[in-house]
């Protein structure tokens, strides 16, 4: 034991004797040795794949060449010649790094373009661009609510706009997923407590593949003056006119407060936008604390988001071969007898409810040349488990039938089909 002369007062819960190196060794850190155990005991523990080659339909992962059903690569831009040569053409010109942040130093001719392409590509009045589609709900969300506001968040909401609403310190009110009706009825129950109402919800749900209601949605914000907001991170690129969003899809042009996307699904990139009211966005400017405190995103990351709004506008040839190869893909796994949960976009999750059973399903499609990963708790509620597909723009029809045989080689092993 350590010794009594030098007069410290040590808790026996705080330290212990190690046996062979005689000496104290702190015992704070078992708690994260007991979560790490219970993880791997329930099948929830993360093992991270090393992706070795760019995001495209066949990628190499852990050394193995795989179909990639994996990534938000809608379109297949990550990988687009165009997108590559406009960030290498943006290095050379402006160097690698922004070295500030964009309210001191760090604001280019490039972002303040890449802006007004944004909102004239999503029919509205101002945009900003910021770090990543994580922020910009933490970016938006404080400066419209605080402390004596409420929110009110669909259950399914993505985990940047509940950590989003947290960090406002307003009331959080959760309604049933995708249910206006409900939504109207906890608006009316909490909203004269309160000083002023923020709805948001995304647009496309991003384990589930389903579309939020978005015009029922508008009508009960509308009726009680509430302002709203949704997150189109997986509708961008993918629903609308030439993958013009969700809003555009359900016409609300002008109507929805704010729009939340994103650069690193669809358009390939990386980055997140703030859309909508120019008021709206002159406020989070002043207000947003990712925007104030954070350093601006690279020349070549935004001169690249810059060259995919060329694509998209030029063209909705990509859409329409992503939504091709969405039908198709579907139709194969009904036909083979999978659960495809209730998905209305290319986002196609196979429902296997058990944590365990997805993540062996997940190795033998890997065993079989397919990249899909499985998901379980807390990225989705216990016991809905499920591999969840990404088809893009980027596979061809043998791609997506050479996927269909290896599911249904490893479903008929596995017993969830016959």
């Amino acid at each position: 034991m350590p010794d009594a002369s030098n007069n410290l007062l040590i808790p026996d819960n705080i330290y212990m004797f190690h046996p062979t190196r005689g000496d104290i060794m702190s015992n704070k850190l078992d708690f994260i040795v007991e979560e790490l155990e219970r993880l791997k005991a329930e099948h929830l523990f993360i093992n991270i794949r090393i992706m070795e080659s760019p995001a495209d339909g066949w990628m190499v992962v852990d050394g193995k060449k795989v179909l990639n059903f994996c990534t938000n690569n809608y379109l297949g831009l990550a990988n687009h010649p165009r997108l590559k040569e406009a960030a290498k053409r943006a290095v050379d010109e402006w160097g690698v790094g922004p070295a500030a942040v964009r309210t001191i130093a760090g604001t280019t001719r490039l972002h303040l373009e890449l802006e007004k392409r944004l909102a004239a590509f999503k029919g509205v009045e101002d945009a900003l661009f910021v770090q990543s589609g994580f922020n910009a709900n933490q970016a938006a969300i404080p400066p419209l609510v605080g402390k004596g506001d409420v929110i009110f968040s669909d259950r399914l909401n993505h985990a940047s706009i509940i950590d989003g609403a947290r960090l406002s310190r307003a009331k959080i009110i959760v309604y049933e997923h995708c249910d206006p009706e409900d939504l109207e009825a906890k608006i009316q129950e909490h909203l004269p407590q309160y000083r002023r109402g923020l709805v948001v919800t995304d647009g496309v749900f991003s384990m589930d593949g389903d579309i939020a209601p978005l015009d029922k949605i508008y009508e009960v914000a509308a009726k009680y003056d509430v302002m709203t907001m949704v997150d189109d991170a997986h509708g961008e690129g993918v629903l609308g006119r030439g993958g013009r969003g969700i809003v555009d899809h359900f016409g609300l042009h002008g109507k929805f407060d704010v729009e939340i996307g994103t650069l690193s699904k669809a358009f390939g990139v990386v980055g997140g936008v703030i859309a909508g009211k120019k008021l709206i966005v002159d406020y989070i400017r002043q207000k947003a604390r990712p925007f104030l405190f954070s350093s601006a995103t690279t020349p070549a990351d935004t001169a690249a988001c810059l060259a995919a709004v060329d694509i998209l506008e030029e063209s909705e040839e990509l859409v329409e071969r992503l939504w091709e190869n969405a039908r198709y893909l579907k139709a194969g796994m009904d036909a083979l007898g999978f659960d495809t949960g209730h998905s209305q976009t290319p986002i196609l999750p196979i429902m296997l409810g058990d944590a365990g059973l997805a993540k062996e399903f997940s190795r033998k499609l890997f065993e079989n040349g397919v990249f899909a990963m499985g998901i379980g708790f807390p990225t989705v509620p216990r016991g809905m488990a499920r591999i969840r597909v990404m088809n893009t723009a980027a596979h061809t029809r043998d791609d997506l039938d050479f996927g269909l045989e290896a599911f249904a080689r490893v479903g008929r092993e596995l017993g969830v089909i016959k």
